[in-house]
């Protein structure tokens, strides 16, 4: 819980090219420019998903166990 908290103050703050910045320079020194891209790509992801959340366009948890549920059977 602490971590997301730490997680959703810094992304109020942060701007997205500070968020890109920090996010490179977490990346072990002989990071290739395919880890940035996917790094940057996985960022820009959970962003929109939260953002989207945020907008009420999540899938409620009953209605993923449903699908799950009927994917693992078929």
């Amino acid at each position: 819980m602490l971590a997301q908290r730490q997680v959703e103050s810094e992304r109020d703050y942060m701007t997205i090219k500070e968020m890109a910045i920090k996010s490179i320079q977490n990346l072990p020194d002989d990071a290739n420019w395919d880890d940035i891209q996917e790094r940057i790509a996985f960022i820009a992801g959970v962003r929109k998903g939260l953002r989207e959340l945020d907008e009420g366009k999540g899938i409620g948890h009953d209605r993923i166990k449903e699908d799950f549920a009927e994917w693992l059977t078929n």
